[in-house]
């Protein structure tokens, strides 16, 4: 058993956050002891006390926030973690040094600036440890630990979706990095199909006017922020991952998780985790009629489809299950923790 602190000063809703949770139910459920600290949110905090831990709330405010600093080292030190892992820039500018290992986990390429007082930096993607590496990280203080999601293979399909017509998904937060735009631009070249997207966001009034723009107002669904992508991914007939920006891609892992077929614009995660053809289709960026091209072809081949959806589902089993990652995230854990 190890005593580890997960440290996270993320938004209310999001990729890393969602996976944050899982994390720590996982590793507590697997026998760990799990102090959860996060930004006040009472939502995570219900889930987490549920889930049978004694989550810290603090402020995580700027660099300004002379409080929250002092409250977590209290915090640690009443826990007494081996180890403490810090989720991203903020997080970690708030974590203290301590009788304790510290483990920064990066989700993307971050301000290394922040990351000064680290022991150990954990990358979500092989291209995320490559970069820190040759930004002058040692190897033997830098790995690679994937993300899990849930497995939705056996979950029912959502309801409450628009039907008669082959429907595409989108997941994600309503920012300009997600590339929901390219896809609106598809739709308008794909007659006959919906397009459904889940989020929230700043883009959400110029996304609805562009699909106004575009003469699919009518065919373009926007669904806010929802917790049950697995009924959505199970309802939808193609998912699209559109993102221009991506470090990882969860949702790339959710579809496979949920046999459903993929097209994904070339950002660096869905570029490194899909096989091209074999689990997924990739499309170069910025191009609505090449994205259109390729869900056109899922669409009318439903043969390719059902081959790209059981090969993503093997590679789900294969590599980002939740035993799988939480095991490897256990032995890490073990491995660099300090004795207690």
């Amino acid at each position: 058993m190890t005593r580890v602190a997960h440290v996270m000063a993320g938004a209310v809703h999001g990729g890393a956050e969602l996976f944050f949770e899982r994390l720590c139910v996982a590793l507590h459920e697997a026998g760990d002891a799990v102090l959860p600290v996060f930004r006040t949110n009472a939502e995570r905090a219900g889930l987490l006390r549920a889930a049978g831990m004694q989550p810290v709330e603090l402020s995580f405010g700027t660099a300004l926030d002379l409080l929250t600093k002092p409250r977590l080292r209290r915090a640690l030190k009443v826990f007494r973690p081996q180890v403490v892992v810090s989720w991203m820039n903020r997080a970690n500018m708030h974590t203290p040094d301590g009788d304790w290992v510290r483990v920064g986990r990066l989700g993307g390429y971050y301000d290394l600036r922040y990351y000064r007082g680290c022991d150990h930096l954990v990358g979500n993607t092989r291209g995320i440890v490559d970069w820190l590496r040759r930004e002058g990280w040692a190897e033997e203080r830098t790995h690679y630990l994937p993300n899990f999601v849930a497995d939705f293979g056996a979950v029912a399909p959502a309801v409450d979706l628009p039907t008669g017509r082959p429907l595409l998904l989108g997941l994600g937060r309503l920012h300009t990095d997600k590339g929901f735009d390219t896809a609106i631009r598809a739709v308008a070249r794909l007659p006959g199909v919906n397009l459904a997207i889940a989020g929230i966001g700043p883009e959400e009034a110029n996304l609805k006017a562009l699909a106004r723009a575009e003469g699919v107002a009518d065919r373009v669904h926007f669904l806010g922020w929802r917790r049950d992508a697995g009924a959505l991914l199970r309802a939808a007939d193609v998912f699209v991952c559109s993102s221009r920006v991506e470090p990882l891609g969860n949702m790339v892992i959710e579809a496979w998780s949920a046999r459903c077929p993929l097209v994904a614009v070339a950002a660096d995660g869905p570029a490194e985790l899909i096989r091209d053809g074999g689990d997924g289709l990739v499309v170069p960026h910025e191009d609505p009629a090449a994205l259109a091209g390729a869900i056109g072809l899922v669409l009318e081949d439903r043969g390719l489809a059902g081959r790209l959806a059981a090969a993503g589902r093997a590679r789900f089993e294969g590599e980002f299950s939740a035993a799988s990652v939480v095991g490897r995230w256990r032995g890490f854990l073990e491995a660099v923790g300090r004795p207690e």
